[in-house]
């Protein structure tokens, strides 16, 4: 018998074919799987649910809008027009169930329609059915193009359906800002009382910037402009209303005013498919369209300088980029790796999924929210993509045969876990493997096409992949919208209706109807990958590093290319220059552990010097060289930050007084209204007691529309803003009290909130200097009324609230006829209605001196006006002291003085030594032994006072 002898080189070949052919057939079974785990899924529906929204998987019946309890917001996706159909449908064509296809578009055709009175969400109807709608027009042409026996008989009538839907979304868009409303009616449009109301008012930063996509889309192959347009210009305000100095943005807004509601980032619930569209609308609108390009990098930058930690993405401040507002995370973030394929970035990609496969493996399912060191924070899992979405796109990306293990788990746990004899059911607790009687429409349109695609060896099998992009809700946008021509006669068609609805939106020149698609599309998705990536032992080395660790936290990482990051994220946080604060006792312990010494000036600044040899070890030493760094270039750019970022531009108080041009600045919140580049508000003050507005205000009718003073200290700045505001103020002043700090012309000083608090009257903080000035002011005209806006617009504010102005100044004065204020010549002419008020007309004159003279306020021109007062030296009627007793002896004694002189505040009505008793009691704080030093020594005293402190200092203030 003739025996053949191998080679050892020979049988490895020999036995690598075998297994690679293996590996083929294997992903061929499951991908087979995926086949028939989506046509249990999809026949469960158009057998028990259809023509219902969605499939009830343990009921066997479909859910409609209105017949079922109602579950709040998820049901605003519903709207009784087939929604899990219509959301299927390039599912339907890209795993080549083209006899179900096509069966499927005939129904949608004939039995969709949208002129029902019910209200939908807008970004939800927007992602699954503008964008069913249209990947199931543009598969039903592709097909039709590669097999023409197929789908003959289509003419275009769901892509005549996307754009009557999108003409009954358009309505929403009838705000000042440009951001839709979170909901529309299909029916009726908008009720503009309703868009008022608490409920419609906010949207999400994801709801509002999640409409690019289809909408550009939608205006490319109907050649109706206005999609792309309105589209294009929510997002242009997003990105303006982002924090310009950390790039990030919060989560919820209201769409009237643009003020941040949430201030919390991050990239999951509520913000996710914003960063998702800001550079898949690169990619779909091409390359000369590359704003959205740069404000996706500068946005991503500070993602992986603030919101990443360790591998673990949390959610931050966006003003405060460096603080975190909670130790958990969400299922939604699971996409993020996926968009880093795309850009390129690819180590924190495979970073971030392993962690989160650990959680896979742990759980099952990932969990709703889930902490830091892979504990369930919220337990349920309605079977959502994202996670299987970035598995694909690695795998796509890599070849790396580890992501098919990470599919072939996710379809076993799925068969395992979820499968009912109805369809797939959601976990409504993946610990005990509870089911929810729910199947929401993405996991038709999503988590079965993206685990169909994982294991389809032959990518171009029934749909090229390669010339689409995927929406959020994995809908087939072409990269090339011209291959999808429509119709000479419907083109004819979609022109009229646009000139028709330009009439109702659009106020500019009709001129530009016809948009022309000018930009070549991008025609390739694949992200640049380093050599090293193409080692799967190099990538197994990245996964190795994520498992088995106890805290997601603890584990560094950086991104490897593609995209310029502010700085690496470690786990150790020093204080930036932008957020150290003198008057901050931890910062100033952290300065000194970096080496940093802080001496007083004389003249209320104060001094950093930096000594490497006194920081607690290199690193910090380093850190505070990087920190002194950061601050001379702060400094250099103080003014021109101010004129970039809107909000901490400072805005002006203005006292209408006579024969006197005054005007004190002060600083902004970040919250509440907003002043700038608009009218300001006119009112007279209040001193709010207790003056530190911490706890219940007391007599509360009387700062019902005046502007409270209240005192800084004892409680956040949102707190004492919520107080005014439920006491009906018009706005606040807050009165600083750190002698360190002499005016906001040396200081940059925003006030921020708790990211959560909704505050819609003004909040300025006035410092020391002009505080005493003002309340000198109050205390000898007790109805004085001031201005709180923006300086260039006082006059224009005065002449548009005359009517109200009336009414301030003399409330009691019946007025039978009304004179209209039409124009500010009528108050130039010799001869004055004589209806008009003569204090009315006085306050003009006063008006008109302000803005004739312009003054602004400084130190040596308060002097000219209040001679009996000088804060520096706390000198009132010439009794002088360096110290914060003397600060407080001279508030007290102003604001008794104003109580003293205000007739309305009745409490006050009695005699000096009780008035002032009870003035004490009110307003009384108590100030520790090291806050008094502290604001002692930051007050440069001379060594001879420096001498003279007493250990223990207790002020009432």
């Amino acid at each position: 018998m003739l025996m053949k002898i191998f080679s050892p080189t020979l049988l490895l070949l020999i036995f690598l074919s075998i297994i690679i052919a293996m590996k083929v057939e294997e992903k061929n079974q499951l991908r087979l799987q995926v086949i028939d785990m989506f046509k249990h899924g999809f026949n469960s529906y158009m057998k028990y649910a259809y023509p219902a929204d969605e499939l009830m998987p343990l009921s066997c019946k479909g859910r409609y809008r209105g017949s079922e309890p109602s579950r709040g917001d998820i049901d605003d996706a519903l709207g009784n027009f087939s929604l899990t159909l219509v959301d299927s449908l390039d599912t339907l064509a890209v795993i080549g169930m083209f006899d179900e296809f096509e069966q499927a578009v005939r129904q949608v055709i004939q039995y969709v329609t949208f002129d029902r009175d019910v209200v939908v969400s807008v970004f939800e109807t927007n992602i699954r059915m503008i964008g069913g709608l249209l990947g199931g027009h543009i598969c039903a042409k592709y097909i039709h193009l590669h097999h023409p026996l197929r789908l003959s008989w289509y003419r275009d009538e769901l892509l005549v359906l996307a754009h009557d839907l999108g003409l009954r979304l358009l309505p929403a868009f009838n705000t000042t800002s440009g951001l839709p409303l979170p909901r529309v009616n299909l029916r009726y449009g908008i009720d503009l009382t309703l868009s008022k109301s608490e409920r419609e008012r906010f949207t999400c930063t994801a709801c509002a910037g999640t409409l690019i996509l289809e909408w550009a889309t939608l205006s490319r192959l109907t050649g109706n402009y206005l999609f792309e347009q309105y589209a294009d210009r929510a997002m242009s305000y997003l990105w303006d209303r982002r924090h310009r100095q950390s790039n990030l943005m919060g989560t919820i807004l209201n769409v009237h005013s643009g003020d941040w509601i949430s201030r919390e980032s991050g990239i999951g619930a509520g913000i996710d498919s914003y960063y998702e569209y800001l550079f898949k609308a690169y990619v779909l609108l091409g390359e000369k369209n590359n704003d959205y390009l740069s404000r996706f990098e500068d946005h991503y930058s500070s993602i992986m300088s603030y919101v990443q930690n360790g591998i673990a993405m949390v959610n931050v401040h966006m003003h405060e980029p460096h603080r975190s507002t909670k130790n958990h995370m969400d299922a939604l973030l699971a996409f993020w790796p996926g968009l880093q394929v795309m850009t390129g970035d690819l180590k924190p990609a495979i970073e971030l999924h392993e962690m989160l496969y650990q959680l896979v493996k742990k759980h099952k399912f990932i969990p709703e929210a889930f902490t830091t060191d892979y504990r369930i924070h919220w337990n349920s899992h309605p079977l959502r993509p994202e996670f299987v979405e970035s598995t694909y796109f690695l795998y796509k990306a890599t070849g790396d045969p580890h992501y098919l293990e990470v599919g072939r788990t996710i379809l076993n746990n799925l068969e395992q876990h979820a499968r009912v004899p109805c369809g797939y059911a959601a976990l409504s607790d993946v610990s005990t493997g509870q089911k929810e009687d729910r199947m929401d429409s993405f996991v038709l349109a999503e988590t079965f096409k993206y685990l169909y695609l994982l294991f389809d060896s032959t990518p171009h099998r029934y749909i090229d992949i390669e010339q689409f992009l995927f929406t959020t809700e994995a809908h087939l946008l072409p990269l090339n919208p011209f291959l999808f021509n429509i119709n000479d006669t419907l083109k004819n068609q979609f022109h009229q209706i646009t000139l028709k609805s330009a009439r109702n939106y659009e106020q500019k020149n009709l001129s530009i109807i016809e948009k022309q698609n000018e930009r070549k599309a991008k025609s390739n998705q694949c992200p640049v990958m380093d050599e090293q990536f193409k080692s799967h032992e190099y990538k197994e080395n990245l996964r190795q590093n994520i498992r088995d660790n106890q805290n997601m936290k603890e584990i560094r990482t950086a991104s490897s290319n593609n995209v310029n990051k502010n700085e690496i994220n470690i786990s150790y946080h020093r204080i930036t220059a932008v957020e150290f604060s003198s008057d901050n006792s931890e910062h100033i312990v952290q300065l000194r552990q970096m080496g940093i010494q802080i001496e007083p000036l004389s003249n209320g600044e104060i001094q950093l010097i930096h000594m490497a040899s006194a920081a607690e070890s290199t690193n910090d030493a380093e850190a505070g060289l990087s920190f002194m760094q950061e601050m001379i270039e702060l400094m250099k750019n103080t003014n021109l930050f101010r004129n970039s970022i809107k909000h901490f531009k400072p805005l002006t108080v203005i006292p209408l007084l006579e024969k006197k041009s005054i005007s004190f600045t002060v600083a902004p919140a970040q919250f509440g209204k907003q002043l700038h580049e608009t009218q300001g508000i006119f009112a007279q003050l209040y001193v709010v007691q207790p003056y530190s507005a911490c706890s219940e205000l007391l007599l509360s009718h009387y700062i019902s529309s005046r502007i409270g003073i209240i005192r800084r200290g004892d409680c956040m700045f949102i707190d004492k803003a919520r107080r005014l505001e439920n006491a009906h103020a018009t706005g606040g002043i807050i009165l600083d009290h750190n002698l360190s700090l002499k005016s906001l012309n040396n200081s940059v000083f925003s006030m921020t909130d708790d990211g959560s608090s909704i505050v819609d009257i003004p909040l300025v903080l006035m410092f020391k200097d002009e505080a005493v000035q003002l309340l000198y002011l109050l205390s000898k005209q007790p109805d004085l009324i001031i201005y709180i806006g923006d300086e260039n617009y006082l006059s224009e504010s005065f002449y548009q609230q005359m009517n109200y102005l009336e009414n301030l100044i003399e409330p009691s004065n019946p007025i039978t006829k009304r004179w209209f204020y039409g124009h500010m010549e009528l108050f130039n002419k010799d001869k004055q209605c004589s209806i008009v008020p003569d204090k009315l007309k006085q306050l003009e004159l006063i008006i008109k001196q302000q803005v004739e003279h312009q003054i602004h306020t400084n130190n040596d021109k308060l002097s000219e006006h209040f001679p009996d007062t000088n804060l520096t030296t706390g000198n009132i009627h010439n009794q002088s002291s360096h110290n914060i007793n003397a600060y407080h002896t001279v508030v007290n004694k102003l604001i008794q003085s104003a109580f003293s002189n205000d007739k309305q505040s009745l409490v006050f009505n009695t005699n000096t030594d009780n008035q002032e008793e009870q003035t004490s009691m009110l307003i009384e704080v108590t100030m520790t032994d090291e806050e008094a030093e502290y604001q002692m020594s930051m007050a440069a005293e001379d060594t001879q006072k420096k001498n003279e402190k007493q250990a223990n200092i207790k002020e009432e203030f």
